[in-house]
């Protein structure tokens, strides 16, 4: 297949400022160069490239909106944007693995840390030094976090933490995890490192999505934590949900590097196939079905980059996170859809991308809340009436 080349009918290049393009075009050298030639082997196997992770550290894609003093590279949202994009253009585990160290792990302690916290923590976080996973979903609490049974009990100066967490990104080999829990001054956040006595974190195997994701149980039997794990200003369901929406925000980008992957591959693919003597791009349905991709690609481009240039003022509202994220995500999913119905068996074979991107999009728009919740989210903004209570 021909070299990856991003569609952008709009020509929103010039949108950006010559730090994002260089930004987005250092790791978009990166995915192709050492990340591509390696993840459909991953991903058959059901592992992690773990051993490109010290190069990922080394790009400065862990916390890169984190200030300096704390280790970050103290980037804007868009690059931050532009990064999770080119990340997913790979495969949605890998994107899931950086956003998880930083919208849920660096992200929190640097907004509710205590200053010892921060200048612990997120150095080692920004290195790679210290892999971090964050504990909120339980078995029977996906969508309602808030009726979590997990429990953090106050004995003396420590903390007694008992519960279960699901469906956690990066939990088997994180050094250190982030676990919401209720207390009975309502839900807390904690700064836990996984080596204490009581924590264990198995692998959750046997998934067909997500695949080159290392996904994880996290049990907590009895650990003890000293009240300095505890993050200070992190008091109700807000605190977690405000790291979800910021963890939504690269979701929202993520999803279009995985249409364009797809996009580009079918395009290439139905400009070389032969169908009764001409290429399949040549017939009228196939335009069809690649004009209606573009078109939505388009649209989701343009509110990725609205939304990018709000949070960088300040502005962007959780609500409009959910629009983004819900809009994008489907887009992309019903874009890999198409163009594994364009590759016909080809599709299917590993030898291709498109069949690997729709299998994650599946997770991908049920993580960081479903495509339904969203749907909720955003009606309740609109009409300012809570339909899910």
């Amino acid at each position: 297949m021909d070299a990856f080349t991003q569609l952008d009918f709009l020509d929103t290049e010039d949108q950006y400022s010559e730090e994002e393009r260089m930004v987005r075009d250092t790791v978009r050298s990166w995915v192709g160069d050492r990340f591509l030639p390696v993840i459909a082997e991953h991903f058959e196997n059901g592992t992690f490239p773990s051993d490109l992770i010290p190069e990922l550290a080394e790009l400065g894609v862990f916390g890169p909106t984190t200030p300096e003093e704390y280790g970050g590279a103290g980037l804007n949202n868009v690059s931050y944007g532009l990064i999770c994009q080119e990340l997913e253009r790979g495969d949605s585990g890998l994107r899931s693995f950086v956003s998880v160290q930083g919208s849920l792990v660096m992200f929190p302690i640097l907004t509710f840390g205590s200053e010892e916290q921060k200048r612990e923590w997120l150095p080692r976080l920004a290195s790679a030094e210290v892999i971090g996973c964050f504990g909120l979903t339980e078995p029977d609490f996906g969508s309602d976090p808030g009726g979590m049974l997990t429990t953090a009990r106050r004995d003396g100066d420590d903390w007694i933490l008992n519960g279960r967490k699901m469906w956690i990104t990066n939990g088997t080999v994180s050094q250190v995890a982030i676990v919401w829990a209720r207390t009975e001054d309502g839900i807390r956040g904690f700064v836990v490192p996984t080596d204490l006595p009581g924590f264990s974190a198995p692998e959750q195997k046997h998934k067909w999505s997500l695949r080159a994701s290392i996904t994880s149980e996290l049990v907590l039997e009895d650990v003890r934590v000293p009240d300095s794990m505890r993050l200070p200003e992190a008091v109700g369901l807000k605190a977690p949900l405000k790291c979800l929406s910021a963890a939504r925000f690269g979701i929202a980008w993520g999803g279009l590097g995985a249409a364009y992957a797809c996009f580009d591959e079918a395009l290439c693919y139905s400009k070389q196939r032969i169908v009764f003597g001409k290429p399949l791009a040549g017939f009228q349905l196939a335009q069809k079905k690649l004009v209606d991709m573009a078109t939505e690609i388009t649209k989701g481009q343009l509110l990725a980059l609205r939304l990018g240039r709000m949070k960088d003022e300040g502005k962007l509202t959780p609500n409009q996170v959910s629009m983004a994220k819900r809009n994008n995500v489907h887009m992309a999913l019903e874009v890999a859809r198409t163009c594994r119905d364009m590759l016909g068996a080809n599709g299917i074979s590993l030898e291709y991308q498109v069949g690997r991107h729709m299998l994650n999009l599946e997770s991908v728009i049920t993580y960081e809340g479903t495509h339904d919740i969203h749907t909720l989210a955003v009606g309740h903004g609109l009409t300012d009436l809570p339909a899910y209570r």
